[in-house]
């Protein structure tokens, strides 16, 4: 398996793991205490992508098929106001 994808599929670039790699890192020392090294922080990363990571996608599509049929609402009353009165 490619080690920038998890049991999603979702692919990391190497930039943004890195990212969250040291946000893990900073959570731990700053809010625990405790210090990570690399191995242990993608194996919190890794955790987390592989357990949380379809409620959080899911959630997600959710949000955008409601903000998309809000915007469909908004697209048949605009092409509503379009049509011209009859004289």
């Amino acid at each position: 398996m490619d080690k920038n994808k998890n049991k999603l599929g979702i692919d990391l670039t190497p930039e943004l793991k890195k990212q969250l790699l040291e946000e893990i890192v900073y959570y731990f020392e700053t809010e625990r205490d405790e210090k990570l090294g690399v191995i242990a922080s993608e194996g919190v990363l890794d955790f987390f992508m592989d357990n949380l990571g379809h409620f959080i996608y899911n959630k997600a599509l959710d949000d955008a098929k409601q903000w998309y049929g809000k915007r469909m609402e908004d697209v048949e009353a605009d092409f509503y106001t379009l049509y011209k009165e009859e004289h």
